[in-house]
């Protein structure tokens, strides 16, 4: 890896959007969401991970939480998709991997599930597992990742700062050509919108042409899809986006928000490309609206944000999504691995591109 020194966006004076971040700036400025990493970066080709994303810190599958997903391209390995749209909820945490470690993840989250104190009767579980391909630096048919090794990122997550960049799930990950990773944002709405936070995380893995804040990053750097033909960067790959929030949401509205994420992607030049997996998956962690087994008994009132309140939250999404991205590339430090070696995204160059 270099050992240039790496900044967030907003050390570069980028700043997307109208609405102010959290605290911290990550997913988990909302409260009680907790992020975990795995990293093995061994030898000369091993370059993966993984990332857990907890909604809270108790009993998930006793303690639901509603949910939404939405799919831009499906040319992905999503597990646990088709559960999230027919129930609208989250009984797991979402681990983030590569291709081929799919089967792992959903092991680690099968016995992480069914070890926690009151799910000893559970015998249906919905593990939800993500990924990008991560295999021009990591040899990804060696499937080096064990379940063993991906539990250490359930049972490292934690709240507080996010490590971004090449780790976890994002250490192989390649985005416009340049390294990609692990990226996160948040926004926090005023207090007269409800003073909701709204927080994204990506696994950034995907080609296109870079655009920051509007600006043709790509093209002025002279990397971008297209470009000779094709033979300079490939449009092909995926981004799995996570998106938290307080606000109290229906798995509808979830699902709302989950799409707007794709307008978030879309602002950074995303191709979307036929070999693309693009998808984003929303939940709410207000306490109000989680799906309780005491609830689950019977029929039940929820809060729920009516429609008309929640376009403000779209902007949110919209906004924490593209920063996150930018964060995951000004993060990225360049790396070496299986097939060659990935730059960093040059961001001094970056900087005077957008003074």
């Amino acid at each position: 890896m270099s050992t240039k020194p790496r900044c967030r966006a907003r050390e570069l004076g980028i700043s997307p959007g109208i609405l102010p971040p959290g605290k911290l700036n990550a997913i988990t400025d909302v409260a009680g969401v907790l992020v975990g990493h795995v990293t093995l970066f061994q030898g000369e080709d091993l370059r993966t991970g993984a990332t857990a994303i907890l909604p809270h810190e108790g009993n998930i599958y006793q303690d639901k939480v509603p949910a939404g997903l939405a799919v831009g391209n499906g040319y992905g390995k999503l597990m646990g998709g088709t559960q999230i749209s027919e129930l609208g909820e989250l009984e797991t945490p979402i681990l983030l991997t590569n291709t081929l470690s799919v089967p792992q993840a959903a092991e680690a989250l099968l016995d992480w599930t069914l070890s926690q104190p009151g799910n000893e009767k559970v015998g249906s579980v919905n593990p939800v597992v993500g990924e990008t391909n991560d295999g021009w630096l990591n040899n990804i048919r060696q499937r080096s990742l064990t379940k063993e090794l991906i539990s250490q990122s359930l049972e490292n997550a934690a709240g507080g700062p996010v490590a971004e960049g090449a780790i976890g799930a994002g250490t192989g990950t390649v985005a416009f050509g340049w390294k990609g990773g692990i990226g996160t944002s948040s926004r926090v709405l005023p207090a007269h919108l409800g003073g909701y936070t709204l927080g994204a995380l990506v696994q950034s893995n995907f080609g296109g042409v870079l655009q920051i804040t509007g600006l043709p990053v790509g093209q002025k750097l002279g990397q971008y899809y297209l470009k000779n033909e094709l033979e300079q960067s490939s449009a092909d790959g995926s981004i799995m986006i996570v998106l938290a929030t307080d606000a109290p949401l229906s798995d509808r509205n979830l699902t709302r928000l989950a799409r707007r994420a794709l307008a978030g992607l879309a602002r950074t030049g995303a191709a979307m490309s036929d070999g693309s997996g693009d998808y984003a998956i929303a939940f709410s962690t207000h306490p109000e609206v989680r799906r309780t087994a005491s609830r689950r008994k019977q029929v039940s009132l929820y809060l729920e944000m009516p429609n008309t309140q929640i376009s403000p939250l779209f902007e949110a999404t919209i906004e924490a999504t593209e920063e996150a991205i930018y964060n995951s590339l000004c993060m990225a430090e360049t790396v070496s691995g299986y097939r060659g070696t990935i730059e960093a995204l040059p961001l001094e160059q970056v900087k005077k591109l957008i003074i």
